[in-house]
């Protein structure tokens, strides 16, 4: 059984992500084609880590919004996905259109890797803790570190892309439940 509501859900906030990627492809192009995936995992550490200081702390001083953040998580790991598809690039070598079809085809992928994991769970996500989100993410992010430490090598373990999925997953998860509470006040 697909979970239906939640699969809207996480189209909806997919679709956000979207549309902010490709209004920042019309401003950058696709300078993130050079990035390294070392670098796209420290952008995404910096994002994760910020929203555990906030969470921790319970005060910010840049008014960046967590929302904001797990956006920026969620479209810096789907960047991630395409350079392990297509391979670092030393300039920028794919157009905005490429580059939004490419988006397009990881987010199916990733919803199609929720929709399987919503059956074997039973939407376990949504009687979780949202900081605890934030803690797998970076849990993830760390593992990511690790392999990529590792030159790629695993001996049992799932490799940089499924994490790199699981990532996303947990971020839409947590801007759903993030929706969720403000909708509740």
């Amino acid at each position: 059984m697909i979970y239906t509501h939640t699969r809207q859900q996480a189209e909806e906030v997919l679709d956000h992500c979207f549309q902010l990627y490709t209004k920042k492809l019309k401003d950058y192009g696709t300078a993130w084609r050079i990035l390294r995936l070392p670098s796209l995992t420290d952008q995404i550490f910096i994002k994760a880590q910020r929203i555990r200081t906030i969470e921790e702390k319970k005060q910010q001083m840049v008014q960046d919004s967590v929302e904001n953040e797990y956006v920026g998580i969620i479209n810096y790991a789907i960047m991630a996905l395409i350079q392990i598809e297509l391979g670092v690039a030393a300039q920028p070598d794919i157009d905005i259109a490429k580059a939004e079809e490419l988006y397009q085809n990881k987010a199916r992928e990733i919803l199609s890797l929720m929709d399987r994991k919503n059956h074997d769970y039973g939407e376990a996500w949504r009687d979780m803790r949202i900081p605890s989100y934030t803690d797998l993410i970076l849990q993830k992010l760390l593992r990511i570190k690790q392999i990529e430490d590792n030159q790629g090598a695993t001996l049992v373990s799932e490799g940089i892309d499924a994490n790199y999925m699981d990532i996303v997953n947990y971020a839409i998860f947590a801007l759903i439940r993030l929706k969720e509470e403000k909708i509740a006040k």
